[in-house]
């Protein structure tokens, strides 16, 4: 992973100085509300409906193991002893005070973290797949790529102040674990006509009060062009974005009114301008990227000896295996496979994770996954590196740490922000319903014959969590200053993204986990062979779910 040089501790730690200044004066009334807000949201920081909200950055989702034990301490310092895993991989803090947050980025800058560029109109944290550089269907290790774009858009000063926040996303397998088509630009790592490797850009996408799917602005671009195309488009969209109206400044919002083609030639014209320039990618600046991701030091491993052990073990203990079913992933190296960590407990909120626990992951990286951790757009933590003779001991670990519910891919491992339980933001709350849901359907047997369904859960437009592109999924809305939801079906994030359909009418929370009974049950009786719940939506429409859910109530 990369590791600070002397220039990006200096750029950090001089931030915290200014951040410590300004708070101050803040504090001191020598800024107004309007003077600070700004001023706070460079460093992450929002102003909750309870509390303040420190959004730490976590590039690509890459954690050490020393970050982690950092993180642990702050949570048990400054706030109430967990944290939040958000869907840009992302931690939130839902509890610091106002006036300790430049302690907490100062401690944050001892292990090389910060908060910059989190939050305000400017380009967020890139984020990619999970299983970057151990993924067994990967073309190209996402990884360098995303630290190029952040190397470049951080304190980018043309880009500081955009229209809205900007979110770019990097995908380098044939599985789409990134949700690249749902970006202000996608990057996808693809192979040329003659087996070289570039990039395809998608421009466009996003989800919130208008959600879009992004588009194809270049089918094939040589990996030198990746900085100077980038640039291009954030510029037409700098000059050309809605600045007037908040709700209408995103890029999909341009590139729906000009539409593709004219939006793809302004970007050509503009790369004119760029092509070939000072951003041009050299094989020494790609070179040094790609040696911060450096091929771990494996050992040579009988696959075959290793895989019938598991088969043993997982035959001497059905609830050791099917942990190893549901949480497990295969592994581009011979006798490892990929871990995933679920954060989606029944009764805990989806993403958050003690102080302890996170002492435990990062106890159980250093034993068995070379000391590094992954957070995931899912709201779940990966270990990436670990042997599959190791398997069990792993296991035993996290099942004593509540780390081991074996859920990953299923209805219960929900996609869940925050919502009115703290973002001043939300129409609704989500955590409860979330709950709900949880309890109803956490019989295991019932879960894993569903099979793969994404279940998404905002608590209001802002779709923080990505309801849109759920199987099903959940919104949040006020009627009257009384909390419902709104249903919809049929979303999908991969590469044959879509946005889900409004099932109808909402509903009271009380009544949501019978709704989503009704939805399922009417799957279970629609569905062919092994189809998932998406296939089946895509066979039979929208309107055998209506008929269903809303057969004995007019609403």
């Amino acid at each position: 992973m990369y590791v600070y040089d002397e220039y990006d501790q200096r750029i950090v730690d001089e931030r915290v100085a200014q951040f410590r200044e300004q708070t101050d004066r803040f504090l001191a009334g020598k800024l107004t509300d309007a003077q600070f807000l700004p001023l706070r949201l460079q460093n992450g920081l929002y102003i909750q409906r309870l509390a303040p909200m420190l959004r730490i950055a976590v590039p690509y989702g890459l954690l050490n193991t020393r970050q982690l034990r950092k993180l642990a301490e702050i949570t048990r310092r400054y706030d109430k002893g967990y944290a939040h895993v958000s869907t840009r991989q992302n931690i939130q803090l839902n509890w610091p005070k106002l006036e300790e947050v430049p302690d907490i980025l100062a401690d944050l800058a001892s292990v090389q973290m910060h908060a910059i560029q989190t939050s305000g109109n400017c380009i967020r944290n890139t984020t990619t797949d999970q299983f970057a550089g151990v993924a067994t269907d990967e073309l190209e290790d996402p990884r360098p790529w995303c630290e190029i774009i952040r190397q470049w858009s951080t304190f980018h000063p043309e880009f500081a102040f955009l229209p809205r926040k900007f979110k770019i996303a990097v995908c380098g397998s044939a599985e789409d674990r990134a949700a690249i088509h749902t970006h202000d630009i996608g990057v996808e790592l693809v192979a040329g006509t003659a087996g070289e490797v570039g990039f395809r850009i998608l421009a466009g996408g996003g989800l919130g009060r208008t959600p879009m799917i992004g588009a194809v602005v270049c089918d094939y671009l040589e990996k030198k062009h990746l900085l100077t195309y980038l640039e291009a488009i954030l510029r037409v969209y700098n000059q050309n974005g809605r600045r007037d109206n908040k709700f209408k400044a995103r890029i999909k919002i341009l590139v729906k009114a000009m539409g593709i083609d004219a939006f793809r030639e302004a970007v050509e014209q503009e790369w004119t301008t760029l092509k070939d320039g000072p951003s041009t990618l050299t094989e020494e600046a790609v070179t040094r990227a790609r040696s911060f991701f450096t091929r771990p030091d494996y050992t040579a491993l009988d696959a075959d000896a290793a895989a019938g052990a598991l088969a043993k073990k997982c035959g001497e203990d059905p609830i050791f295996g099917n942990w190893v079913t549901r949480n497990t992933r295969s592994h581009r190296e011979p006798g490892y496979c990929i871990v995933n960590i679920s954060l989606k407990a029944t009764g805990f909120a989806p993403g958050d994770v003690s102080d302890t626990q996170l002492e435990r992951i990062a106890d159980l990286a250093d034993r068995f996954s070379f000391g590094e951790v992954r957070t995931t757009h899912n709201q779940n933590m990966v270990l990436a590196d670990v042997e599959i003779g190791h398997l069990y001991e792993l296991w035993q670990s996290l099942q004593s740490a509540g780390l081991a519910t074996p859920n990953i891919g299923y209805l219960t491992d929900i996609i869940c922000c925050p919502g009115g339980d703290y973002c001043s933001l939300a129409n609704a709350k989500s955590i409860p319903v979330a709950e709900a849901i949880q309890a109803r359907f956490e019989a295991l047997d019932y879960l894993y014959d569903l099979g793969p369904l994404d279940l998404n859960i905002s608590g209001c437009m802002n779709a923080c969590g990505h309801h849109h592109i759920g199987n099903i999924g959940i919104l949040g809305v006020d009627k009257k200053g009384q909390e419902f939801y709104q249903v919809s079906l049929g979303g999908n994030q991969g590469k044959d993204a879509s946005i889900g359909k409004i099932l109808g009418p909402s509903f009271g929370q009380e009544e949501m986990p019978d709704i989503m009974e009704k939805i399922l049950s009417t799957y279970l009786a629609l569905r062919e062979g092994e189809e998932t719940f998406l296939d089946t939506y895509r066979r039979v429409g929208i309107e055998p779910f209506k008929e269903r859910v809303y057969a004995k109530a007019d609403h």
